[in-house]
């Protein structure tokens, strides 16, 4: 389910996911769902998730043309110390700009270290594309970094939340998206119809159907979303109607 089509006084987003280990299934990603619900309190929609592999020219051609059709681009991982941390590099190329050692970076990360423990592989976790900006982390130290509309983050989770928590700030607000959800113990067969039928009288609003099933038996959650938080409500109380007239029991659903 998504929202209607943006429009350009709305911000959007896309979360850009980084990472063989995504993809080989070794890694379960949690990022997303926490970047789009932190999002989410800005009335930032996001629009598109990508998950690529360690290949920087993968990650340019991903990194392009997702900044160019959103307000922002959250990428995730592949900013560590080790060899396939190739994501900083990746994204200096989609820039067209070059990579250096940034001076504040290399302050928080040295005193980290013992002596002679701050080496070559450590040292890559200050380096930052010309132009950009660092965002700081309350866990590790080690920054990601903004250029443009892009934000790069770390992939650890904890460590992508508190870089979250910098970002936060510089975001432009949007509308908030109001949510009301309706628990109807049918299965979404039997329902489908009038649900397109409400649908199309209503194309400001978003309305999901997501099936579960109980001992009880089958129930729908119906999800209805949408800045307007008057036709969000009466959509819910259609949908509730259609609903009782079908003799089909339904509740609302708190949180």
């Amino acid at each position: 389910m998504t929202l209607t089509p943006n429009t350009s006084n709305e911000p959007s987003a896309a979360v850009l996911l980084i990472g063989d280990e995504l993809l080989s299934g070794r890694t379960q990603d949690t990022n997303l769902a926490y970047t789009a619900k932190f999002l989410s309190a800005y009335g930032i929609d996001v629009r598109e998730a990508r998950i690529v592999p360690d290949l920087e020219a993968e990650i340019v051609a991903a990194l392009n043309t997702l900044r160019a059709r959103y307000t922002y681009v959250f990428t995730t991982g592949g900013i560590g110390p080790t060899h396939d941390d190739i994501t900083t590099d990746a994204v200096g190329r989609a820039f067209g700009v070059a990579v250096h050692y940034h001076p504040e970076a290399l302050a928080l990360l040295e005193p980290r270290y013992k002596p002679g423990e701050f080496n070559t592989m450590r040292r890559r976790m200050a380096r930052i594309p010309e132009g950009a900006s660092l965002i700081h982390n309350s866990v590790s130290v080690a920054p990601g970094f903004q250029i443009g509309n892009v934000f790069v983050l770390a992939g650890i989770p904890m460590i992508m939340r508190a870089m979250l928590e910098d970002v936060g700030p510089r975001l432009s607000r949007g509308t908030l998206v109001t949510t009301a959800t309706i628990a109807a113990h049918v299965g979404e067969g039997r329902i489908a119809t009038a649900l397109s039928e409400i649908q199309n009288a209503r194309p400001s609003v978003a309305i999901g159907s997501y099936p579960m099933f109980s001992e009880a038996g089958p129930i729908v959650h119906l999800v209805v979303r949408g800045r307007d938080p008057e036709g969000v409500e009466i959509t819910a109380r259609a949908i509730e109607e259609a609903l009782a007239r079908d003799g089909i029991t339904s509740t609302r659903v708190v949180g």
